[in-house]
């Protein structure tokens, strides 16, 4: 068994979609829109094989996102290497994201930074 895909609802959907696809190397299908109810959905494909759907529908409520609640708590993308977690979280810094940890090991040996990328989402790179 695996995980097929990740579902998440944004409000910018294009903006949510280009970073997927400029930051983290992900390739994005056409789209989907259901003309009667306004939903939109992109799908996102890793080299991995796993997918990332990012939706958006109309009248959504944004609850807000705090990180110490019950739910999912991030997304991890695994780099390959440290290097590619220090290249990659110091683009991301020097582009305006809010990099919250990292790079650094922590306690339980992952070498990873924690970016809040999309609408308030962590983002977890790790080697």
């Amino acid at each position: 068994m695996r995980i097929e895909h990740v579902a998440l609802y944004v409000n910018d959907l294009e903006k949510a979609k280009e970073f997927f696809v400029n930051y983290l190397g992900g390739i994005s299908n056409d789209g989907y829109r259901n003309l009667n109810t306004g939903f939109r959905s992109y799908f996102i494909s890793f080299d991995d094989g796993s997918r990332l759907e990012l939706m958006n529908k109309p009248e959504m409520t944004d609850a807000g996102n705090k990180s110490s609640r019950t739910g999912y708590a991030h997304i991890a993308f695994s780099l390959g290497s440290k290097e590619a977690v220090d290249d990659l979280t110091g683009r991301l810094r020097a582009d305006g994201y809010n990099v919250i940890s990292g790079p650094r090991t922590t306690g339980d040996g992952y070498y990873e930074s924690c970016v809040i990328a999309i609408e308030g989402n962590l983002i977890e790179l790790t080697v």
